[in-house]
């Protein structure tokens, strides 16, 4: 038998609006016993061997639009059992400016309780700025009690008076949510829902991501006593953010990907190797795209011309599901 991978594309194509114009890369696995060609396009992709062992997997995008930099708000809860994070917070924020690339960033760190945000008067880190300038920022931003991440924002971007003074109307926003508790807004955006509504409509390019603890069966803690940030979670889910156990110790990878969300996709490291590199298949918007070459020693796919901003990019494949 065989499938469309344009209705595959269809199915795909009907995600939450939500997510449209953000930068996403989702993989889905097809059943094996299907091959799978284009309508139309000449370009076939079929189980060439044994079925289960070599299904179809689709890495994908949504390609990012040009920014003229990227503005980043840090939330910290600052209650006092997020003294033992305080280290990680630091090496991840360093990460992250260490890992942002040659574009006009900015960086600010915030308290999660909104009456310090709403009263912050720090200005950005920027490039050229150190380890020791964050260090000092924290220092001065982190204080308070409540632990409302949403409403934190929600105030620093709507209300700060030096926040009005650097944000950029043109620039993408990237929020990091860090906590160890639930999120706990109950004066502006009480729900996931209405963060994300107000949020969206903040820039042409937004982007969470969220340092949190993570359901016990999946959390790093080993115990059942921790506070999952469920919310913080269903936003970052909501922008196809990065989610990092804030129990690991080393947030450097996440951190990393969080910042690589915010620059367009010149190539994509595929989720595993293709049985077949010659039987790849690239498809924008729905449509086959020749415009690219795969690279074995990185299995990476490289864009020979840029897919354009707004662009669903998805590359299907056949992969060894013994390996």
């Amino acid at each position: 038998m065989r499938w469309l991978i344009f209705l595959f594309l269809t199915m795909l194509g009907c995600t939450e609006t939500g997510i449209v114009k953000h930068t996403i890369e989702e993989k889905y696995i097809y059943p094996s016993y299907y091959d799978v060609y284009v309508e139309d396009s000449g370009i076939v992709i079929e189980d060439t061997a044994d079925e289960e062992q070599f299904p179809v997997w689709v890495d994908s995008f949504e390609q990012v639009s040009e920014s003229s930099g990227v503005d980043i708000i840090w939330v910290i809860d600052p209650s006092g059992s997020m003294n033992n994070e305080k280290q990680y917070i630091l090496a991840g924020i360093e990460a992250m400016m260490l890992a942002l690339p040659n574009v006009n960033w900015r960086l600010v760190i915030i308290s999660s309780d909104y009456r310090q945000s709403g009263q912050s008067m720090l200005f950005p880190l920027m490039q050229g700025d150190s380890a020791h300038d964050a260090i000092a920022m924290y220092n001065s931003a982190v204080g308070g009690a409540k632990e409302a991440g949403f409403d934190a924002v929600f105030e620093y971007i709507e209300n700060n008076q030096m926040a009005q003074s650097w944000m950029r109307e043109d620039a993408a926003l990237l929020t990091v949510f860090v906590s160890d508790e639930e999120e706990q807004s109950n004066l502006f955006l009480p729900a996931v829902s209405d963060f994300t509504d107000w949020y969206s409509n903040l820039r042409d390019n937004t982007f969470v991501s969220s340092i949190v603890n993570l359901d016990p069966s999946n959390s790093l803690c080993n115990n059942n006593n921790v506070y999952t940030g469920y919310k913080y979670i269903d936003a970052a889910n909501y922008y196809n953010g990065q989610v990092i156990d804030i129990c690991s110790t080393d947030w450097s990878a996440g951190v990393a990907d969080a910042a690589a969300q915010v620059i367009p996709y010149e190539h994509l490291d595929l989720t595993y190797i293709p049985v077949d590199p010659t039987m790849i298949g690239v498809f924008v918007d729905g449509q086959p795209y020749y415009y690219w070459h795969y690279s074995p020693s990185h299995n990476r796919v490289y864009f020979d011309v840029i897919p354009d901003p707004g662009a669903l990019v998805e590359i299907a494949y056949n992969y060894d599901s013994n390996n």
